[in-house]
């Protein structure tokens, strides 16, 4: 990559729609709109405009869970499926919601010649996720607004446990590309849930998934991954307090003594985009 994964990146000026161009510690548009490059590497494209992520103590929590190698199983088998789809020329993989960048950089790992971009709204989340991987560039944006990116300009796509914007997802993907999500599966941290006020698992997840991109995507592969986990205090405070249930938590809660073996399992689905209707396949 140049002195920056920035650089080779086809992002889009939210302001006015222009390509984006670096120029020194900023990235600019023809019409003057400028963007300055954090010192961590980051580049805020919300212009001002509040953005509401997961916070520091969130991110914390889950840079130590995924950095004590929890979901390390997980994160391989999304590589693997990303460089199966992924053409041997690399591309762009976009991480929609992808927090610190830790499943885009395995898939990275896997796909030495792609190039990566995680976009979340959690402002702690993109200053660990620009440093994730030499081949990653993230920015601080919306994911349910406009993504600013060229139509067509992505090969993958990859939803973590993110928020899903079938629009986007659809508008960013190449037609060739695919889109690969991870969901939660119903019985994902069930021993930790008897143990702490977690949010449940809708059963009917994967069919509400496929109903609400049915419109943009079809179906390719669907399979299941689960495996168990040790968790010891830190472990299991970590696990609690990065995610959703990190919001009702009550904070006379305390970890197990000793830890808990708990399960981890997951919905691994690969779509493929479909043309808009009146599109020439």
């Amino acid at each position: 990559m140049p002195h920056s994964a920035l650089d080779a990146l086809p992002l889009t000026c939210p302001m006015c729609g222009q390509d984006l161009y670096r120029r020194t510690g900023s990235l600019v548009c023809p019409a003057r709109h400028t963007f300055d490059i954090a010192r961590h590497g980051y580049v805020n494209l919300a212009a001002g405009r509040a953005l509401v992520g997961d916070t520091t103590a969130m991110v914390v929590d889950r840079d130590g869970f995924l950095a004590a190698g929890h979901y390390r199983p997980l994160a391989e088998r999304v590589a693997a499926l990303a460089a199966d789809v992924l053409p041997d020329t690399g591309g762009l993989v976009v991480d929609a919601g992808g927090g610190t960048g830790y499943y885009l950089a395995h898939v990275l790992d896997a796909a030495p010649a792609a190039s990566g971009l995680v976009i979340d709204s959690s402002v702690a989340a993109v200053r660990r996720a620009a440093k994730a991987h030499p081949q990653a560039a993230a920015v601080a944006w919306n994911v349910w607004e406009r993504w600013p990116l060229e139509d067509g300009s992505a090969h993958l796509v990859l939803d973590v446990f993110a928020p899903r914007n079938a629009d986007e997802f659809h508008r960013v993907l190449r037609r060739d590309g695919a889109l690969l999500v991870v969901t939660p599966a119903p019985d994902h941290l069930a021993e930790v849930r008897e143990v702490a006020r977690l949010i449940g698992v809708d059963e009917r997840k994967p069919e509400r998934l496929d109903k609400a991109l049915a419109a943009r995507f079809r179906t390719e592969t669907r399979e299941r991954l689960a495996f168990a986990m040790r968790l010891d205090e830190a472990g299991l405070r970590q696990v609690v307090g990065m995610g959703p249930s990190a919001h009702h938590r009550d904070p006379a809660d305390q970890p197990v003594p000793g830890g808990i073996t708990a399960t981890a399992s997951f919905v691994l689905t690969v779509y493929r985009p479909v043309p808009h209707r009146g599109t020439a396949t």
